[in-house]
């Protein structure tokens, strides 16, 4: 288990974290919140990349600071850029870290080539890294985070950079690695936190505002989440969040303090149940609200006043 015990953080004299106490077991923990919010410094100090100014961070009782080299051999970390040498190809590039890593040769070109076909690089795993997209080049980060199969994984915007056919396949590997392993990561694309996370840390103003399951997260707005048609007026203690598109018909996605008349139970309603041509629709035209399912994304949202 990884224990992070009221660590505190200050950079250029102004409080980045405060008190943080988390726990980490087996699977996998998203770290979702605003840029500046502290994610980086956390991650950092979860690799001795930083020092806590208080507190403590220990694997198994144990503080990382003291285990040194043989925590760090126990991790497997992606950054949000992570150095390179251009001129390698990924199977050069993974023999260095591996070799950085104390790895033995034995069995090491299988293991390589298993990670390049995890990670959908089989192809490529002779060519230079110049040649690459910026896609190509954060799967080929991926493989280096796991070239030494670690007990902990620690991946900071892993998903930056991937088309929808990349994450998903992203997604499939960290559910495959997350049932004998920590893996905390953070990411701006909430739905991937949503469908692989089994626990979402928010950070706010320096401390954890919520740890919490997204189910869980998600259940705290229950009965506050409405469509409306576009143009509708927002009263007291509303608030949009988005807009979301049915057809030809806008709609805003709004959160409410108070209940909506016309919400609670209603079913989907839009321009064409209503009797109005969706090209037709004029802004403000009287629509009840519709009570909807809260996602992640709306809970970020409210929670970071978006």
């Amino acid at each position: 288990m990884l224990t992070v015990d009221n660590v505190s953080k200050k950079l250029s004299g102004k409080t980045i974290l405060h008190d943080i106490n988390l726990e980490f077991d087996h699977g996998v923990y998203g770290l979702l919140a605003p840029n500046g919010a502290g994610k980086t410094t956390l991650m950092k100090l979860m690799t001795t990349l930083l020092f806590p100014d208080s507190g403590s961070i220990r694997l198994d009782g144990e503080d990382i600071v003291t285990l040194g080299e043989r925590y760090r051999g126990q991790i497997g970390y992606l950054p949000q850029d992570f150095g390179y040498y251009p001129g390698y190809t990924p199977r050069q590039f993974l023999r260095y870290i591996a070799a950085l890593q104390g790895m033995p040769r034995h069995g090491l070109d299988a293991r390589i080539d298993a990670l390049l076909d995890m990670v959908g690089l089989s192809e490529a795993a002779n060519k230079r890294m110049r040649t690459f997209s910026g896609g190509m080049i954060q799967r080929v980060g991926i493989a280096q985070a796991l070239v030494h199969d670690p007990r902990i994984l620690i991946l900071d915007e892993p998903t930056a950079g991937l088309d929808p056919k990349e994450r998903v396949r992203f997604r499939n590997i960290i559910h495959s690695l997350a049932a004998d392993r920590i893996v905390i990561l953070s990411t701006h694309i909430v739905s991937d936190l949503e469908t692989i996370a089994g626990h979402i840390v928010m950070l706010r103003d320096g401390t954890v505002y919520t740890n919490a399951s997204p189910a869980d997260i998600c259940s705290s707005m229950e009965g506050r989440i409405y469509e409306v048609a576009a143009g509708t007026p927002l009263a007291e203690g509303q608030r949009l969040l988005s807009e979301v598109q049915y057809g030809g018909e806008t709609r805003l996605r709004i959160y409410s303090e108070e209940p909506l008349s016309g919400g609670a139970n209603a079913p989907g309603i839009n321009a064409t149940s209503a009797g109005l041509s969706p090209t037709g629709l004029a802004a403000g035209t009287a629509i009840a609200p519709v009570m909807v399912a809260p996602n992640l994304e709306d809970a970020f949202l409210v929670i970071y006043g978006g």
